[in-house]
């Protein structure tokens, strides 16, 4: 049978038709002007692929690893919050559906369902991105759920000291956090707690969890080094989509740098404009471990629920694999920085 949708920009048409206006603008939006979400894609669209031919690619292996969790493929679905407002069961659904695809999700802080609830959602490996929307005791039973619920680690989030002005939905005067469902703090949200977080929180949190710590939201070397001095074993570089800090530079142009920083002594995931085949390849080549996508995954949910989302990751899977072989290609854990680079360099 001819699967419902056969390319990524066929779902996301499909997706804003049926979003309201309110809902798609919060998703494909960012902050301010939009420099940074424009930069990210245009810092991916500067890099070519070098193509390498007569190499026998009949076998693609894209299989890793991240945090010692085997993965099928090197793609995780980013965390996203207001699931629900692009379908009804959101992160339920998202989790079948990256349940169905065989891929990483990373659970958003900002769920609107319990963590137990959308673990048992779907089949797939789950890590936890965590907001310390609340006091240490209540982040310390937050946590202790989420250990208790299988997830295999925990990335807080970093870059939402303030919540970056998003102008579509000032302009529309919408305000999201109205629709969403979030899963309710017993001890009382304080929405400053994010403003006032150290590397003191980082220790602690480091002290509170038997799970492995990560951190999301890194964009510069000094942060990235100081994170594995902590004892950080996961650096995720993100300019949050372009959704907080205006006028940042792109994920994947800050991301080399940062590898060579952490030099090993911790695990590399990346996300920020990253929505096809080709894109995470570059995206592993520069050097991370695990490329995160989020709207990909977004429209898929919104277009068709979980198995919207499950289509959405099986072409972006089907896109990495052509991109491998056509670049000549066959270990995703043997790309090297060379098989990209920048097209204004000149190459012999």
């Amino acid at each position: 049978m001819t699967p419902r949708f056969v390319t990524l920009p066929e779902i996301r048409r499909a997706a804003r038709a049926r979003l309201p206006r309110d809902a798609w603008n919060f998703g494909a939006g960012g902050a301010e002007t939009e420099t940074t979400r424009r930069r990210n894609r245009r810092a991916l669209d500067r890099l070519a692929i070098a193509q390498r031919v007569l190499v026998d690619v009949r076998e693609i292996d894209l299989r890793t690893s991240l945090l010692g969790v085997p993965l099928s493929w090197p793609v995780a679905v980013a965390p996203m919050g207001g699931l629900v407002l692009f379908h009804a069961a959101g992160d339920l659904e998202m989790a079948r559906g990256c349940g169905a695809a065989d891929t990483l999700q990373f659970l958003s802080g900002a769920t609107g369902w319990p963590v137990e609830e959308v673990a048992k959602a779907g089949a797939g490996p789950k890590m936890f991105q965590l907001y310390h929307h609340g006091d240490r005791g209540w982040v310390a039973e937050l946590l202790a759920r989420v250990e208790a619920s299988g997830y295999h680690a925990v990335c807080l989030t970093v870059d939402v000291q303030v919540l970056g002005r998003r102008e579509r939905d000032i302009l529309n005067r919408y305000d999201p956090r109205e629709a969403m469902r979030i899963a309710p703090n017993p001890r009382g949200p304080d929405p400053e707690y994010q403003a006032r977080l150290t590397w003191d929180d980082v220790d602690w949190l480091g002290k509170t969890t038997r799970l492995p710590i990560g951190l999301k939201g890194l964009m510069t070397v000094r942060d990235a080094r100081r994170a594995v001095e902590a004892g950080v074993r996961l650096v995720w570089v993100s300019n949050h989509g372009g959704r907080q800090l205006d006028h940042a530079e792109g994920a994947v142009d800050a991301l080399p740098r940062i590898v060579d920083a952490v030099g090993g002594r911790a695990e590399i995931v990346v996300d920020g404009g990253f929505g096809r085949g080709t894109d995470v390849l570059k995206g592993l080549a520069r050097g991370a471990a695990v490329v995160a996508v989020g709207r990909a995954a977004l429209w898929g949910l919104a277009a068709d629920g979980a198995a919207g989302v499950a289509c959405a990751l099986d072409i972006l899977r089907r896109e990495l694999r052509t991109t491998m072989a056509l670049a000549g290609q066959t270990c995703v854990r043997r790309l090297d920085p060379e098989l990209v680079f920048r097209v204004d360099e000149n190459r012999s």
